[in-house]
């Protein structure tokens, strides 16, 4: 083959360098935009998981407390019952009023003993919930680092590449006072990492 002229070959490797350059800013460029679209993505699911989960808690609590004066009503409203037969059994005997009251404390115990059972059950839901939440988001976090890592590897193996591809242009080249037949020493390009 020809070789050809110094001002020629320089061109063409000006060129190619140009054209390698542009890809690479290509390459980077649309990396970031999918980093910032995974980014982006990654950050709208996370605050629609928690936008959920604080209406599915307020849900929790608001039927905890609608369980509790509904239980307060009942509780209320027996405690009147058994008021009205207290008064009823008074005008009877002595004994029996005696007898009714102790029911009727008996049934607001329980009644306050199944409301505090419900309000703490709605309060552990409540903290599993969250607590998924926050796991949910740890692991949202991992992988908006484990991309984050993915480009500064991108990037350097990309530009491995490029000063390999260059070392390379720069061997193909002949040097400016070396004679024809010396032989360059060839450089080896940059090993890519995984």
């Amino acid at each position: 083959m020809e070789a050809k002229p110094a001002p020629v070959a320089q061109r063409e490797a000006l060129q190619v360098l140009t054209l390698a350059q542009r890809t690479a800013e290509e390459h980077l460029a649309s990396a970031h935009r999918q980093a910032d679209k995974i980014h982006a993505d990654a950050q709208a699911s996370a605050e629609d998981i928690v936008r959920d989960a604080e209406a599915h808690a307020r849900d929790i609590r608001d039927e905890a407390a609608d369980t509790l004066d509904e239980a307060r009503a009942t509780a209320d409203r027996i405690a009147r019952e058994i008021q009205a037969q207290a008064e009823a059994a008074r005008r009877e005997a002595e004994a029996i009023v005696a007898d009714a009251r102790a029911q009727a404390e008996l049934v607001g115990k329980d009644a306050q003993t199944k409301a505090d059972e419900l309000k703490h059950q709605a309060e552990l839901r409540y903290q599993d919930v969250v607590g998924s939440l926050i796991a949910k988001r740890e692991g949202l976090q991992q992988q908006i680092e484990a991309l984050e890592r993915f480009d500064r590897d991108y990037r350097m193996r990309l530009q491995s590449f490029m000063q390999g591809q260059l070392r390379a242009l720069w061997v193909d080249e002949p040097h400016a006072g070396e004679p024809d037949d010396a032989a360059p020493t060839p450089l080896v390009p940059a090993q890519r990492t995984e």
